[in-house]
């Protein structure tokens, strides 16, 4: 049983009482303090100090100081008068048991609140760290589309730059040609017109000789009139043969290279067409072309629907292998699925296809086309 401390003093004033308690030579460490509104024990084995206050006081605010072998309370009141004791009078045991069982209910449901309100302040400062988080997040991915769509347009602008160019040297091209086809135009009618001129003046000389022939009465006059008529010209017929043409334009006008190329790809597209594809039965006549397969792929491109895009660019590859841009807009799609290994895959055979042209264009220039292609 624990020995109970009476050794102890203690002050008030109106608002405070101050109780001073001996350690007897215990360790601070070993000292137990606990305190409620009308009860205050410090259990230091093997003595006990515990005292049933007079009045309630504020335990949150008042204080214990420990040090010298003392321990020293600052205990602040609520109602601000004097004790007349420090601890109640005429408490017997079961009061005193129900005192501390009060207290120490006190003290829990005081640990618990506490417990919920740091609990609620973390979460609180769990949930606004999170918003930051996120607020942080979606300024990344604006400043990311920001990014993107700067990019975007200035390769629309790039690629509206090069149409620009491409449409004046057009224009220049056409230009220069309607010019030289005037020429020509006006070198054959000044040759017209000498021609003419030639015919007109030989035609004036013969009237004046034959006047001359009728005023002198030379006996030859008549001789010289016959030979000046020329004989009737006899009947007959030329017969003129044509080089046989696919094409409207004469063959001075032609490339025939790139005729014959066409030519090919036409065939090839045809045999293909001729083949038993089952995806070809439910198209038109005008949808079994590869252009318009690729004009198709590219508005499902447009409009983010990369897969009917691949279908689209499937087929016409299927009707000709041997055009470059579907195999690229084939890799764009690939790239936009992440489909990394067939972009590759279309992005080399589409450059085994172009290789024998792009020997002859500048790197830079090939690199920025290919990122156009790519939209990147």
């Amino acid at each position: 049983m624990p020995l109970q401390v009476r050794d102890y003093s203690w002050q008030q004033t109106r608002t405070a009482v101050f109780i001073s308690v001996p350690l007897r030579g215990v360790c601070i460490r070993d000292a137990d303090v606990f305190c409620a509104e009308n009860y205050l024990k410090v259990n230091f084995a093997p003595f006990l100090f515990e005292v049933f206050l007079y009045a309630p006081i504020d335990d949150e605010s008042s204080k214990a100081k420990i040090g010298d072998d003392t321990i020293v309370f600052t205990l602040h009141k609520k109602e601000a008068v004097m004790w007349e004791t420090l601890s109640v009078s005429g408490v017997d045991k079961k009061m005193m048991q129900k005192i501390r069982e009060k207290s120490v209910l006190q003290a829990q449901e005081k640990a618990k609140e506490a417990t919920e309100a740091k609990a609620a302040a973390r979460r609180e400062d769990q949930k606004y760290a999170l918003n930051i988080m996120m607020k942080i997040e979606e300024e990344e991915r604006k400043k990311i589309e920001r990014i993107k769509e700067n990019e975007r347009i200035k390769a629309t602008k790039e690629l509206e730059a090069w149409k620009t160019h491409q449409r004046k040297a057009e224009e220049q091209k056409r230009i220069k040609r309607e010019e030289k086809l005037h020429q020509q135009e006006k070198q054959i009618e000044e040759e017209r017109k000498k021609l003419k001129h030639k015919s007109l003046t030989g035609n004036s000389t013969s009237r004046n000789i034959a006047t001359k022939g009728r005023n002198s009465e030379n006996i030859f006059s008549e001789k010289l009139k016959e030979d000046s008529i020329p004989a009737p010209r006899s009947i007959g017929s030329i017969k003129i043969n044509f080089t046989p043409r696919a094409f409207p334009t004469a063959l001075r006008e032609s490339q025939v290279a790139e005729e014959e190329e066409w030519l090919h790809k036409q065939a090839a597209a045809r045999r293909a067409m001729n083949t038993d594809i089952p995806e070809l039965r439910d198209l038109k006549e005008e949808e079994k072309n590869p252009e318009w397969l690729k004009d198709k792929g590219n508005k499902l491109f447009a409009t983010e629907n990369y897969l009917a895009a691949i279908n689209a660019y499937n087929l016409a590859i299927r009707l000709n292998n041997k055009i470059p841009l579907l195999y690229l807009n084939r890799a764009a799609c690939h790239l936009k699925l992440k489909n990394l290994h067939k972009a590759i895959e279309d992005s080399s055979k589409a450059y085994r296809i172009m290789k024998p042209h792009l020997r002859l264009i500048h790197p830079t220039t090939l690199y920025k086309m290919m990122r156009r292609r790519l939209g990147m």
